[in-house]
């Protein structure tokens, strides 16, 4: 019986990174496996800029941050890795451009180039701990579960090879391929039963974690650019014909949709009662996560192709207007605003008392409190 209880707490820490994610961490695209762009971090009443690192090239990659440190790729086809106070660490040269946010799990980081290729490094020293092809470029971030026959943790990979790999996190050895009928350009989210993600094929695609069959499609009609954000039995996402769904994928039906905003490249965040998320119509849409009423609306400068973050009671959203915002999550008023310059097309960083934000300038920039 003791022996039998061991394993039991064995197997729940085995299923938990060795970093969890936490107010202090911001550990992948958008903060974990659900994609839900949420954190208990709280935001400076009034941030001030306390660093900025400068890369070689545009930057369309996420940041994330782990124990501190930033890791982002950049479009001169590296992915750097820079402490807390905006030093360089390491970087490493993926020989091309890296569009894709980095995933980190288990002291390694996690990413994928536009040549197709995936890479496994250690986070303390940027040394190769394996790669994966693809036949396709990696634009998307990967997700990752934990697979409770094998009591292993699994990476998943989209690419514009049409398919969605499933990888060994240790090994990199392929466990399944699941093809669609086109395109994959963003993260699949996963709730360690299903993986969900749209396509440039214009469906919404429910897979099987376990064997990477197909459990269920539903047609949207035009491509998703964009990831989908799962909370319980709900889906929500945007299409580029500018329509918001939310889909009740047990059901694979669409509960609520709303339409309107030009087009969606950004993902969603989802709290206990909304839905926030920015189009390129400029607006920042706040819905009900129900019923999908307009709740409130922020108009940008710009189009906004960069993916919300809810921090307690503020959003966190960056412009192609060059500014990053936090607003008032229940009100939409804004709350404070810095002028970059440049569009910024990632989701920020959000971790306590700390953003961190990548801009097409080449620079990543760090606000909080002197």
């Amino acid at each position: 019986m003791k022996k039998q209880f061991i394993l039991y707490i064995l197997s729940i820490v085995l299923a938990i990174p060795a970093i969890a994610q936490n107010k202090h961490n911001w550990l992948s695209f958008r903060g974990n496996s659900s994609l839900t762009g949420i954190t208990e971090a709280r935001v400076p009443e009034a941030p001030q800029l306390l660093w900025s690192f400068k890369t070689g090239d545009a930057i369309k990659s996420s940041p994330i941050i782990s124990n501190g440190n930033i890791f982002v790729g950049s479009n001169d086809c590296k992915l750097y890795a820079i402490s807390k106070t905006g030093e360089l660490k390491w970087k490493f040269d993926a020989k091309t451009s890296v569009e894709a946010s980095p995933l980190y799990l288990d002291g390694s980081v996690f990413f994928g180039s536009l040549e197709g290729i995936f890479y496994c490094l250690d986070a303390t020293t940027g040394e190769v701990e394996w790669k994966y092809i693809t036949d396709g470029q990696i634009s998307g971030s990967a997700s990752w579960f934990y697979d409770k026959s094998s009591k292993q943790k699994k990476i998943l990979i989209g690419s514009y090879d049409f398919n969605l790999h499933c990888v060994d996190a240790k090994s990199g050895k392929l466990e399944w391929k699941y093809e669609s009928d086109n395109f994959i350009n963003g993260a699949a989210s996963c709730n360690g039963e299903i993986a969900v993600f749209g396509g440039c094929d214009g469906f919404l695609h429910q897979v099987d974690v376990k064997t990477g069959t197909a459990k269920n499609k539903l047609d949207i009609a035009t491509y998703i650019a964009s990831s989908v954000a799962l909370d319980g039995n709900q889906a929500y996402f945007g299409n580029h014909d500018g329509e918001f769904f939310c889909v009740d994928y047990a059901k694979n039906q669409v509960k609520w949709k709303k339409e309107g905003a030009i087009s969606y490249l950004a993902s969603p965040s989802v709290s206990a009662d909304q839905v926030i998320i920015g189009a390129e119509n400029r607006q920042v849409y706040c819905f009900d996560k129900e019923n999908g009423i307009i709740q409130w609306q922020f108009k940008t400068k710009n189009k906004i192709e960069a993916s919300p973050v809810i921090a307690g009671n503020s959003v966190v959203i960056g412009s192609g207007d060059g500014r990053i915002y936090v607003l008032d999550r229940k009100t939409g008023q804004q709350v404070w605003s810095y002028e970059i310059g440049r569009a910024i097309v990632g989701t920020p960083a959000v971790v306590e008392g700390m953003i961190v934000v990548a801009c097409m300038d080449g620079s990543v920039y760090a606000f909080g409190e002197k």
